[in-house]
């Protein structure tokens, strides 16, 4: 008789990995796989699973349960909330077996950015480390291989693959994939947790990587994101070198062969530094990447800010100049329109609450991003963030002899400031009135709208007029600053409800319910008379409606 295993998903939010739904880390894939070759029969769960479920006791049943969670950076989600403490410890105190931990919360725990990490004592048996592939392994067959062996994480991610169709989101999931380890640089942010998780930098052999993503389109996963890498352009990047670009060719070649049917392949970090370090270099492979991505992707910058000032006292190693250089690059190469949306973009990462800020940093970040918007630059979006002080980094030594300064209420401020003067205007420029934007998935609904996102690389939250029940193409129809409002793409005025004929500018209640009481129309020039509006009929025609 097998044992079982219960491998819970809290959920793990890190510079360089993801994993909150519809997202899945590569963490649980590979602790599935490691279980599963130590002969456990392996059951998957999520945290909101056992909230939504009131399974708290459930964990009573197995011979080991091994819990994945924890923040080492400050977001908001929507997919899902990440476990926390109070809950970790429920969870446990009702096992029975053998209790395992992984991911940043068998280092540190943080609530929320503007804080500082703490470590707490936790009722388990053993914490597994960042490379948890090779700790798991080490902890079930007593052996003491070394971290960052690919070959046992190649094992790993083949067996632990068909897990994926046990995630309650499956089929429609977004798999993050690995694919380096550590930061190439030789120093490193003060704020940044990546070095202290993988002290080297290395990468993992693209055979490997492509092994892995064909066992998981064989298990019915269509969407993947390199996200876990600290910078997706140092791929195998060797010190003193310079980028590798045959090795990306050789990655999306081998992907589009063996999975012909992807429907996302996107990406996650990159630096801005290094693509102007290594401009001929790097613009090579941004071109391999525009070329074999799929549309809607987002390469995520780690500005952090434009004071130069900050920048040089947390080792940054970066300037406003070079920044927006990086930015123009990407957008040469990648705005063009695939499916109606830019094909590749970057994004951009503020960070508040480092060493060096005072008043005036808030001003520099806002002059740089009017500067970026002036110049007719793309961005697909920017988020403003609180550091969290995490243990061993540069920034927590110094926040236990100098005092980090932090203006609360001008954060709020600027970040109001940014989020109208620029985030809006910028998204009616990446995604003007009447795109189509194809397989969004619905969230939740609110009233007569329901919220949905495609699966990809920061989707932005669409509200969708009516309600969705599945995967559904729509056409915008307005704009907030972080967010757009659509309605069911293609629009029939002859059976488009209320709901979402209020929706779309210039219409409003009265027109709507005009529309309504003559219905049904025969050609836009019927549809005319009864509006009396040119600028409506425009309107309209703009956002694709027709006449059936």
């Amino acid at each position: 008789m097998s044992k079982k295993a219960l491998l819970i998903d809290g959920y793990v939010d890190e510079p360089a990995a993801f994993g909150v739904p519809p997202y899945i880390s590569h963490y649980v894939r590979y602790a599935a796989g490691i279980l599963t070759i130590k002969g456990y029969d392996v059951t998957y769960l999520t945290i909101d699973q056992i909230r939504a479920k009131n399974l708290w006791n459930f964990s009573s049943s197995f011979d080991l349960v091994l819990l994945v969670g924890g923040v080492a950076v400050p977001g908001k989600y929507v997919g899902g909330n990440p476990v926390n403490f109070k809950e970790m410890q429920r969870i446990f105190s009702n096992c029975r077996g053998i209790r395992l931990i992984a991911g940043p919360f068998s280092l540190f725990y943080a609530k929320r950015g503007g804080s500082r990490a703490y470590q707490s004592p936790i009722h388990a048996d053993y914490l597994l480390g960042p490379d948890l592939a090779i700790d798991l392994y080490n902890y079930l067959f007593e052996t003491n291989i070394p971290r960052n062996d690919w070959r046992i994480i190649r094992t790993a991610a083949v067996w632990g693959a068909s897990i994926i169709k046990q995630h309650p989101r499956y089929p429609h999931i977004i798999c993050e994939v690995e694919l380096s380890r550590g930061c190439e640089r030789r120093t490193h942010c003060s704020f940044c947790i990546e070095p202290i998780f993988y002290p080297g930098f290395t990468s993992r052999p693209v055979q490997h990587v492509l092994e892995e993503i064909t066992e998981l389109y064989k298990n019915g996963c269509v969407a993947f994101r390199f996200g876990r890498t600290a910078n997706i352009l140092a791929y195998y990047f060797e010190k003193d070198g310079k980028p590798c670009k045959e090795a990306f060719k050789e990655l999306y070649e081998g992907i589009w062969k063996s999975c012909p049917e992807i429907k996302v392949l996107h990406h996650d970090n990159a630096n801005p530094a290094f693509i102007t370090h290594f401009e001929r270099e790097c613009t090579e492979i941004l071109e391999t990447i525009a070329k074999w991505n799929t549309p809607g992707d987002v390469l995520s910058f780690g500005v952090e800010s434009f004071d130069v000032k900050v920048l040089k006292m947390n080792n940054i190693m970066n300037d406003p100049e070079n920044i927006v250089r990086a930015i123009k690059i990407v957008n040469e190469i990648g705005k063009f329109r695939a499916d109606g949306i830019p094909k590749l973009l970057p994004g951009i990462n503020l960070l508040h609450g480092l060493m060096g800020e005072t008043d005036q940093t808030f001003e520099e970040n806002l002059k740089w991003l009017k500067a970026i918007l002036e110049k007719g630059l793309l961005l697909r979006r920017i988020n403003i963030r609180q550091v969290i002080i995490e243990p061993k980094t540069a920034l927590w030594r110094y926040s236990k002899v100098g005092k980090l300064k932090f203006n609360r209420n001008l954060f709020k401020i600027y970040k109001e400031k940014i989020r109208q003067e620029i985030d809006l205007p910028m998204i009616k420029k990446v995604f003007p009135l009447g795109s189509v934007i194809r397989s969004v998935y619905p969230e939740y609904t609110e009233g007569s709208i329901t919220f949905a996102r495609q699966l990809g690389s920061y989707p932005v939250l669409i509200g969708v007029g009516g309600k969705i029940f599945d995967c559904s193409d729509v056409v915008v129809v307005d704009h907030g600053p972080r967010s757009l409002t659509a309605v069911k793409y293609p629009l029939n005025i002859n059976k488009a409800s209320y709901e979402e004929l209020v929706l779309i500018p210039t219409i409003g209640q009265k027109r709507a319910s005009k529309i309504i009481l003559n219905r049904p129309f025969s050609s836009f020039e019927q549809l005319k008379e009864v509006l009396n509006d040119e600028n409506c009929l425009q309107v309209l025609q703009q956002v694709n409606a027709v006449i059936l």
